[in-house]
């Protein structure tokens, strides 16, 4: 089935992020999108100041070889594609902001945030997967639904827990773009379902 665009404000939004189930599946994944990929995590020009800026809330729980990296690197990086990223390992694929618990990956950002110590939950590019933001030309912003395989689980079990990808991303959407586009998001997966 072919997903069709929706126009709010000047955001074209792809219909797979109503009508597509997803729920993060953790025990299966294990943090596997921290420690795989070509290049780090998208970053915002705002969120590398972020970074720098709660680096003291977070540095302690971040292995000592992602300390060592920020000390040589610097926050962020550039990619092949001239876009911000957040580093990763020299010789990895790790993001130098992960923490490892036995062999389970998290963001020591994140950690650092729900105990309270940050006020950076963690790059929004994180925060909304699998929804991908793209700046069109034209001034529009595309979100489209990005699939990667090793997060086939997730889409199993949102379609086993009935979670639609924009219910799943809910404070991440509210965050970034507002309740309103939220409230909106949700008249538009009522108005897919009554014509499906």
């Amino acid at each position: 089935m072919y997903s069709s665009i929706i126009q709010i404000g000047d955001y074209l939004i792809s219909s797979d992020i109503i009508t597509e189930f997803f729920s993060c599946d953790y025990e299966k994944c294990k943090g596997a999108c921290c420690i795989i990929g070509d290049s780090g995590a998208p970053l915002e020009e705002s969120e590398c100041d972020s970074l720098e800026r709660e680096y003291p809330n977070y540095c302690d729980l971040m292995s000592a070889e992602g300390r060592v990296a920020i000390s040589n690197e610097g926050f962020f990086a550039i990619d092949v594609d001239g876009d911000i990223v957040t580093p990763l390992l020299r010789d990895s694929q790790e993001c130098i902001y992960t923490r490892f618990e036995e062999k389970n990956c998290f963001c020591a950002i994140e950690r650092s945030y729900f105990a309270g110590k940050s006020l950076f939950a963690k790059p929004i590019s994180c925060r909304l997967y699998p929804i991908r933001v793209l700046k069109l030309s034209n001034g529009l912003t595309a979100l489209n639904l990005h699939r990667w395989d090793i997060c086939s689980d997730a889409f199993i079990k949102g379609e086993k827990e009935k979670i639609h990808v924009y219910e799943f991303l809910r404070e991440p959407i509210i965050f970034n773009f507002g309740e309103e586009f939220y409230l909106l998001l949700k008249d538009a997966a009522r108005i897919l379902r009554a014509a499906s």
